[in-house]
Formats: structure tokens, C-alpha cells, sequence
């Protein structure tokens, strides 16, 4: 830290005038000529980027008074084909016209066309490298061989005509038997049938799991039926080829569905159980009744679904379930599925007590009797707080796959089950070995399975009542919900391991804010705002960066109050209905007061990073004006900022006496005196500059000598491009310290270099810039004044050179290995070709 007096003119500071030499300033101005007045791009009102408000969406961000949206009800009979891994249905839908326009045809999704030989989503892949993964001709293979996506598809008017369609890839366009006008609906019929695809085959949303040791499945049916495309006030139809990425926005219905299955299956479903008469047995329905808040309840024990599993069907059995404005529609099936419960409590609410539910195999176990339910409550607490009562009567957590997860109405499907027993390598057959192996679970699918659950339920919310639109915009449910999963997973433990490190993903980092710098500073990225199937890395960039963001602008730019306030208007301005980003910004500045259109667009529009850096900081006191005062104190700064010329040094030190002090006669006035003398000019020039002050001018000059405050001049610059707020953390010389919080308008002129006064009343030792690491910061080494070393450890290792001895190689045997016989399937030795 550089310490220099602060030159007054007229023995004043001049607001606006920097404190130091001529020379320095001149250099500083030349520095600034090309960023002075960049705060005006930096800080400009979101325009061309944000969509004009109109009737439907005002420019508060609030639905306008003409907002309208589609209906769309559905009466579903499907049947489920364990055997033959097929669905057989029908179905009745309701279509409800509330658009101001005539419709002359609908279009509807076909989700389950992706998996045909020749779908767009085939056609258009890409690859990496020269390679092929084991995985990839699994799946190449099953798609080849088998015959996916819709068949049998027919479409039937109220009548019984027979209504004419085109199929686009994922999509298909009805044509209706007369034009559809704005406040009339339509009831046509349709049929369809398709084998469900094998998950672990096929990545996918939907399909069954098989355990191949008990020649059982887990069905879990999404995106299963032909449902209604979204049609809107600002895009008309959505009628984009589904391509495997960005999910759907559908249009809200009420639901009659009647699920036709092996009579040994359990099933979870999104709605309420309208026939539990007829599926569940006396005892499963009393200890349903049964449940309460205080910790979940066995519906269906573990010894019981082992039990089940290991029955045969003798029949089928159909369950019966109704929703009440859903936007879709999932289920799962199993004879595997142990099912416990737990009531979430919601006093005044539509729903005051909401079943929370989870179903999963005996595999999963212990670890999701113990977790999973309670993660559901958990999720409905902390999400509720954030937005609204939890609209439904049940909210589930079925396990279906080993990893990840998928949200539907009411539905969740999750991974994560413990690795296979391992028992007590010293003493593998041991009882207490066994036992101890099969109750073990890692670290991993511990915080794995209780992350997974918060996240997937947490999008019942979002975006399956805030009913964003994925396809377009990623981040606007899975950036929001990120965020809130983060709020919920950090209120579940405080050292949560959230987020995985992008470089390791085997090290996890509690603090989102350290982890997401690493992608942002990357060149492989795309602007958040970017459509669903071109974005690059979307974990990072659809999860991961719209988390940070929210979070930077909750803890760092708004403050909780003002941004809880703003994001619970925005979820029940928009419950139950459609979103779109520039309502997101909105609401949030209409509803907190807070200018943010900087923030939307430096994190949401740009691919720049947050990088603050302390460059200088310069300290002063005020200058007296009496230069009786004043001089002796210029004398002795000249002193320590100028150290004699070493020459002099050494001069000295051989003792060598300059030649004025041996000879008397050369000495005069100047040889006493240096220009840090005092004369009475000086004290007369210096009482003439005061008494030509006016009167206020000289109580404020006066007064400032008295209190003798220390000046400071810190110098920032944004290396990043990303404004940002500058949280100070101050320590002063007598040990005591204090926070400052800089808005980040101070960058409103100039948004790369800035100058901060500090006016103190004791000397600063050091400045340090964002200490708690809440800006996402991507450069620590340059946010503090003076710089510190920090301290570490390196680990020794020693470089091992790959050696290949070709001679000695060229001797060694070839090992008997397994080798298909893809005739008839049987493993056949592959020998060496010496026949041995």
C-alpha cells in the first residue's frame, strides 16, 4: 500500500479530482480513454432482447388482462402387456379453444416416434471422436432390431369419423372436420399401442428397468400418450421436433385414466387413487389411513414386495386414477415396489394434507426407506415458502433407474441405490459380514438419491405449475429449480456436498459460487438464453450458472428480503399458467424496486465471467495549508520515497566527504537551507489563499483539519466483463475490522476501471475483496491490498516411464477368454491360433 498527502486546491479536496501528481493523472486519463462511458452499454435497458408487453403480458411482467391459454382433458384407458413390454390404449380427448384465433387443425406430440429408426432426433446426431462405445452399439442394435415409437395410431371425430392426420417426426397434425373458433371445444377419439423401450438400452425418460436374476421389471411410463401441443400468445403452435433434450410445455387438463395391469403390480401414478377398493387390500388401505406427519409408514412392506416379486400373476387388475389441472401424466408399475408414506401438513391450504409417497424395489433398500419420503416433505416445505401452497393431493418419489431423475405431475422418477453388497474381505461368509454389507451405502448415493428427490419434486413446482416452456428455454425450470433444490439441500445440512467440481466430478464443492467460475471462464460455453438443443454443456449451463446467478443476486445484488418477495410474486403470478423469461425479469424488478437489466444481461445474454481485482490503493491526509506545518512533513515524505542514489550510499561508506563540506568558502544560504524552508511568503501566500475562501469553505476546511481523517483511493478493474457488486472486507492497523458492500452501479460509467474513495479514521492495513466468496468470482489472487501469500502443500511423486520390452512380450501366452456365439447365444472359449 502506497501512503502519499493529499494535495488540496486552495487547501481543499475538489470532489471529482483525483489526488495525485500531474504526471500520474495524465497517464490515468490516457489508460481510461477507451473505457470511459462503457457503463452505458453495461448498464442499458434490456430492449430489442425482451419481447414489447401487450394485453397478454404486461410490462410489470404480470399476466395482461387478456391472457389466455388452452384446455385440454383427457379420458385414458391403457393397458400394460408385462409380457410383451407393450401399452394397448384409447383415449377420449376434451380440447377447448380459449385463444382469440380459429383453429383449423391440432397439433399433437408423439414422444415415443424418437425412438424410431428414422427419427429426425437418429438423424441428426454427431460425435466426438473416432471411437464407438459399448453403449452406443447397444443402443444401435435395439433400435435396429426393434419396431419403436407409435403404431396403430388412429384419430375418430364425436361421430365415429375418421379424422385426418399427418405425422412430422415427434408431432402430428389433426385436421379437423371444421375450423375450431375461439371459445368452442372439440371431443375426438384416439387409439394407439407401442412397445416400451428398455431404459438402460435406450437412454430415455420413460421405458422399464429389467432385473434379470428374477425375470422382473419396473415399468415407468412418460410421455406415453399422444398429448395436445402447447398453443400460445407468443410462439402459436409448439410443434418443434422433440429431439431428446428440451423437454415440453403442455397445456392443463383434468384426467380420468384407468391403468390395466398384472394383478401381483403396484402402482404409482400422478392423481389421487379413485378406486382403492378394488386394488389395495384391507390392511393397505388402513395403514394408508394410518399415516402421519411424524415419519413415514410401510403401505406395502419390504418382506411383502419380496413376496410379490416372487408370485405370479393370475390375472389383471386396472387402477383408477383423477387429476385436477395437470399438464400431464406418468405412472409407474412394478410387482417389486415396496411403498411407504408420510402427510405433509399445509393448514389452509387446498390440499391440508398431502400424502407424500416413495416406491422402489427391494435394491434400493436401506437407503430409500430412510431418505426418500422424508425428502419429499422436505422439498414441499422449503419450495412452499418459496411460492405457493403445494396445489396436489399426493407428491411421489418412485426409484426406476440407478441414476438421475425426471419430473411429472405428482410423480417423480429417481435414481440412486446402493452398490452391491460387499462383505468383510478378512471375513467374507460371516453373518455379521453379510449383514453389515447389505446395509451399507456410499457417500455418493447417499446425498445422490436425497439431491435427486429434492430436485425432481422440487419441478412439480417448477415447471409443472409455473408451466414454463423447456423446449425453448432450459434454465427457466431447470435454473430455477436448481437454485431451490441448492436452498433446500443447504436448509437439509449445512455442508450439503451440492455441486460437483466441472474438472473432478469425485470432488464436490458445498459453495455453487466456487464451482461455476471454472465454466464461465471456459470457451466451450453458449449464452444461458440459448435454445434448448444447441446448448453447449447444459449441466453447466441450463443447471449449474442460472443457480449461481440466483444465488449472487439473493445473498449478494437484491438482499432475501427484497428477492424473496420478487420470486414468490413471480411463481404466483404465474401459477398454473405459461411464462416466458421477460416475464421472469420482470416480475423480479417490478416487484423488488430494483433495477436488474444489467444482471439479466451480463449473465444471461453474454458468455462473460466475474474476475473483480483491487489494482491500487493510495492513502492520504489533508494538507494544513500553514506551511509551518505542512513543510517539515514534505521533507520527511521526500525522504522516505526518495533513498539516496546508492552511489551517495556507498560514498558514504568509504568515507568519502563531499567536497562543499571541506571547504567552508563554498558554502552559502542553499547549503542550510532546502526547499522545504519556510519563508515568510510562504506564510503569507498561505494566509492569503485562506482569507479568499468563503466563510462556508473555511468551516469545512477548518473542520476537516480537526477531525484529520485518512483518505484512500481504491482502484478496481473488471476483468471479466460481468458487473458485479464489491464486497470489502476491511482490517485496520489496531486489529479491528469492517465490511463494506459496494453496489454494482458504482461500474454505471465505466464498467472496467473505477476509482472508490474511503474517508477513515484510522489507518487501513489491508483490503480484501469478496472473503465469503458470494460473487462467483473467478480469480482470488488478485481481490486483495496488499497481496498475501497463502500457503498450501504439493505432494512428491515420482514419474514412472512406460517400458515395453516387444522380445519379452512377443513370448507371452494368450489367455482363454469368453467369446458370444451370436448364433445361439453361448459363451465359446477363444483360443490362442497355435490351438493351446
Amino acid at each position: 500500500m502506497r501512503f502519499g498527502t493529499l494535495i488540496p486546491a486552495m487547501g481543499l479536496v475538489i470532489a471529482g479530482f483525483g489526488p495525485v501528481s500531474l504526471s500520474t493523472q495524465a497517464t490515468q486519463a490516457t489508460q481510461a480513454q477507451d473505457v470511459v462511458g462503457s457503463g452505458a452499454d453495461a448498464f442499458a435497458q434490456l430492449g430489442q432482447e425482451l419481447p414489447s408487453p401487450n394485453v397478454y403480458r404486461t410490462a410489470s411482467g404480470a399476466p395482461g388482462h387478456k391472457y389466455w391459454q388452452q384446455q385440454a382433458d383427457y379420458d385414458i384407458d391403457a393397458r400394460l402387456d408385462a409380457d410383451a413390454r407393450r401399452i394397448d390404449a384409447s383415449a377420449r380427448i376434451v380440447y377447448t379453444n380459449n385463444s382469440p384465433d380459429t383453429l383449423r387443425y391440432l397439433w399433437l406430440q408423439l414422444d415415443q416416434n424418437r425412438f424410431k429408426q428414422d427419427s429426425l432426433d437418429r438423424r441428426s446426431r454427431t460425435v466426438n471422436s473416432d471411437e464407438v462405445s459399448y453403449r452406443s452399439l447397444r443402443e444401435h442394435q435395439a433400435v435396429s432390431i426393434g419396431d419403436y415409437g407409435y403404431r396403430k395410431l388412429s384419430f375418430r371425430g364425436e361421430a365415429g369419423e375418421a379424422l385426418p392426420f399427418v405425422v412430422v417426426d415427434t408431432m402430428v397434425r389433426v385436421d379437423l372436420p371444421q375450423p375450431l373458433a375461439s371459445g368452442q371445444y372439440i371431443s375426438f377419439d384416439l387409439e394407439w399401442t407401442f412397445d416400451i423401450i428398455e431404459r438402460d438400452t435406450v437412454r430415455s425418460r420413460g421405458g422399464y428397468e429389467q432385473f434379470y436374476e428374477s425375470d422382473t421389471q419396473i415399468f415407468f411410463l412418460s410421455q406415453w400418450f399422444p398429448r395436445l401441443a402447447a398453443y400460445s400468445d407468443y410462439d402459436g403452435w409448439h410443434n418443434k421436433a422433440f429431439l431428446g433434450r428440451g423437454e415440453f410445455t403442455l397445456e392443463f387438463g383434468d384426467y380420468d385414466v384407468s391403468l390395466t395391469v398384472p394383478d401381483n403390480h403396484i402402482i404409482s401414478s400422478t392423481g389421487a387413487l379413485a378406486n382403492p377398493d378394488d386394488v389395495l387390500t384391507e390392511v393397505q388401505q388402513e395403514r394408508l389411513a394410518q399415516a402421519g406427519s411424524d415419519k413415514p409408514r410401510f403401505i406395502v412392506t419390504p418382506e411383502e414386495a419380496l413376496a410379490n416379486e416372487k408370485s405370479k400373476a393370475t390375472g389383471t387388475r386396472t387402477w383408477r386414477f383423477e387429476a385436477e389441472n395437470v399438464r400431464d401424466f406418468a405412472w409407474a408399475s412394478s410387482s417389486k415396489f415396496i411403498w411407504d408414506a408420510m402427510v405433509h401438513e399445509q393448514p389452509g391450504a387446498k390440499h391440508e394434507r398431502v400424502f407424500a409417497m416413495s416406491f422402489y424395489p427391494n435394491e434400493a433398500e436401506p437407503v430409500w426407506s430412510k431418505y426418500s419420503t422424508q425428502a419429499v416433505v422436505h422439498t414441499m416445505d422449503v419450495y412452499s415458502r418459496f411460492s405457493f401452497d403445494y396445489p396436489y393431493p399426493t407428491a411421489q418419489s418412485v426409484n426406476t433407474w440407478e441414476g438421475g431423475g425426471m419430473e411429472y405431475p405428482m410423480i417423480t422418477f429417481n435414481g440412486y441405490r446402493p452398490d452391491p453388497p460387499r462383505a468383510n474381505p478378512e471375513d467374507p461368509e460371516s453373518a455379521e459380514s453379510r449383514a453389515a454389507a447389505e446395509l451399507a451405502y456410499s457417500r455418493r448415493i447417499k446425498y445422490g438419491l436425497i439431491g435427486v428427490v429434492i430436485h425432481e419434486v422440487g419441478h412439480i413446482y417448477f415447471p409443472m405449475v409455473v408451466n414454463s416452456d423447456e423446449r425453448q428455454w432450459t434454465w427457466m425450470d431447470e435454473g430455477l429449480n436448481t437454485f431451490l433444490e441448492y436452498v433446500a439441500e443447504l436448509e437439509w445440512e449445512e455442508d450439503f456436498p451440492a455441486f460437483r467440481r466441472i474438472s473432478d466430478p469425485l470432488i464436490n464443492e458445498i459453495n455453487v459460487l466456487d464451482m461455476i467460475p471454472e465454466y464461465m471462464m471456459s470457451p466451450n460455453q453458449v449464452p444461458v438464453m440459448t435454445q434448448s438443443d444447441s446448448v453447449l454443456r447444459l449441466g453447466p449451463n441450463a443447471y449449474s450458472k442460472p443457480a449461481a446467478a440466483l444465488t449472487v443476486l439473493r445473498e449478494t445484488v437484491m438482499g432475501r428480503e427484497l428477492f424473496d418477495f420478487a420470486f414468490r410474486e413471480y411463481a404466483q403470478r404465474w401459477k398454473f399458467k405459461r411464462p416466458t423469461p421477460a416475464d421472469f425479469f420482470r416480475t423480479m424488478e417490478d416487484a423488488s424496486g430494483v433495477d436488474l437489466d444489467w444482471f439479466w444481461r451480463a449473465w444471461f445474454y453474454t458468455t462473460d465471467y466475474v474476475d473483480m481485482a483491487i489494482t491500487d490503493v493510495r492513502a492520504y491526509r489533508l494538507k494544513h495549508g500553514d506551511p509551518d506545518v505542512d513543510y517539515p512533513l514534505d521533507r520527511e515524505e521526500h525522504v522516505r520515497d526518495n533513498p539516496l542514489p546508492v552511489n551517495v550510499a556507498r560514498n558514504q561508506a568509504e568515507g568519502i566527504v563531499p567536497r562543499e563540506e571541506r571547504f567552508e568558502a563554498l558554502q552559502d544560504l542553499y547549503s542550510k537551507n532546502d526547499r522545504y524552508t519556510v519563508t515568510n511568503k510562504d506564510r503569507n501566500d498561505a494566509a492569503d489563499k485562506f482569507d479568499k475562501l468563503e466563510p462556508w469553505e473555511q468551516r469545512a476546511f477548518s473542520k476537516a483539519i480537526e477531525d484529520d481523517k485518512l483518505f484512500y483511493f481504491v482502484d478496481f478493474e473488471n476483468l471479466g466483463g460481468v458487473p458485479s457488486p464489491l464486497m470489502l472486507h476491511i482490517g485496520y492497523e489496531d486489529g479491528s475490522e469492517r465490511d463494506l458492500d459496494i453496489p454494482a452501479e458504482i461500474w454505471r460509467r465505466n464498467a472496467i476501471k473505477v476509482t472508490h474513495r474511503l474517508i477513515e479514521d484510522k489507518p487501513i492495513a489491508y483490503i480484501s475483496l469478496d472473503p465469503r466468496h458470494q460473487t462467483a468470482d473467478a480469480n482470488y489472487s488478485n481481490n486483495r491490498f496488499p497481496s498475501a501469500i497463502h500457503q498450501s502443500r504439493l505432494s512428491a511423486y515420482k514419474a514412472d516411464a512406460v517400458k515395453r520390452n516387444l522380445m519379452a512380450d512377443m513370448l507371452y501366452e494368450l489367455k482363454d477368454s469368453p467369446k458370444v456365439d451370436l448364433d445361439n447365444g453361448k459363451s465359446v472359449p477363444l483360443k490362442a491360433a497355435n490351438g493351446r
